[in-house]
């Protein structure tokens, strides 16, 4: 009985090695995938290059843009980037700045240099502004933790984080300028910026919500 099982045992062996085999090759495959979709170091290069020389005239060196007409980009979520230039390069993204700058400047980006651009701005560390109005300040805070239940308007926390960073494929809003950040609202709601969730949220804001709103985003580190 032992030599039978012994015999059956080294039997197995072939089978075993060869799904060892199998496996290892499996995780190499997939490795070798992850890593050809990897930026390599001239195409980071390259990216960095677009978004200090030409992105920076509007968005800043570092994504720390100082005008606020044009917004932040440091520590934005790369995959909410990347998205946004595509609906630039696409001219589906309709308020008024992407049209008149953006539309044009994304033509001319691949996605490769799009996804190296969102990464380099995703590293940039973040600065951040000046506390605005402290009673606009309390008001937009209340308002983006909690909504404003007699108006239908849901809490802004809920997609974009307790602390504004933003999660999964909603933005970063913390330290946006107030200025943009009143502008983008204004287009949510009359659907020139057309996103859907959005336009549900903004909808019923009233024009000095809007404005603590932008205020308190702005005020966060």
């Amino acid at each position: 009985m032992r030599n039978v099982n012994l015999r059956q045992a080294i039997a197995r062996q072939p089978t075993r090695l060869l799904r060892t085999v199998l496996s290892l090759a499996v995780v190499a495959a997939l490795a070798t995938a992850v890593w050809a979709d990897e930026p390599d170091a001239d195409a980071r290069a390259y990216a960095k290059k677009v978004a200090i020389g030409t992105c920076g005239t509007c968005h800043g060196r570092d994504g720390n843009s100082t005008q606020p007409k044009f917004p932040r980009l440091a520590g934005q979520r790369p995959t909410y980037l990347v998205t946004q230039l595509k609906g630039f390069r696409a001219q589906t993204r309709g308020d008024p700045d992407a049209i008149s700058y953006m539309w044009g400047m994304a033509s001319q980006l691949d996605d490769t240099t799009m996804e190296t651009l969102a990464a380099y701005y995703a590293t940039q560390a973040a600065q951040v502004s000046p506390g605005g109005d402290a009673a606009l300040v309390a008001r937009g805070r209340e308002i983006y933790e909690h909504g404003v239940a007699a108006q239908g308007v849901p809490a802004c926390s809920a997609c974009h984080g307790a602390d504004a960073h933003g999660q999964q494929d909603f933005p970063r809003l913390a330290g946006q300028h107030a200025q943009y950040a009143l502008k983008q609202l204004a287009s949510f709601q009359s659907s020139m910026r057309n996103v859907a969730v959005m336009h549900g949220v903004a909808q019923n804001l009233h024009r000095d919500d809007m404005q603590a709103v932008a205020a308190y985003l702005e005020a966060q580190p």
